[in-house]
């Protein structure tokens, strides 16, 4: 017979302890975005249409590159945390781990390239 009370046997259990920090951490990149994707837009839009030479001089100008970086990274950050959710409601069993790291794998490596296409622009490698 065990003595342990209900709430005693329930502690512990559920989002393994990391619901409300994963929940937080999307609500700052929403929040952050909201700031970066107009100042990625508005450069972005203006030269539109314009040539290489344009675009390359835009860029080199640090503050539209350090702004389009952050809004990359900050993007595929908030975009994989999305995916992470959907997954993990949906998808149960070894599927489950598979479809998130791929879904981390890719998230990093669009990050990454899209870095380095900034970079390259405004460094004009």
């Amino acid at each position: 017979m065990s003595y342990i009370t209900n709430r005693k046997r329930a502690e512990g259990l559920g989002s393994a302890k990391a619901g409300t920090q994963h929940f937080w951490h999307q609500r700052v990149t929403a929040i952050a975005l909201l700031f970066l994707v107009p100042m990625f837009i508005f450069p972005f839009a203006y030269n539109l249409g314009d040539g290489y030479d344009a675009v390359r001089a835009a860029y080199a100008h640090p503050i539209n590159a350090i702004v389009a970086i952050a809004f990359l990274a900050t993007a595929w950050l908030h975009f994989f945390q999305g995916i992470q959710v959907v997954i993990e409601d949906y998808v149960h069993g070894r599927m489950e781990l598979v479809l998130i790291i791929a879904m981390r794998l890719l998230a990093a490596l669009f990050a990454l390239v899209g870095v380095f296409a900034i970079l390259k622009i405004a460094l004009g490698a």
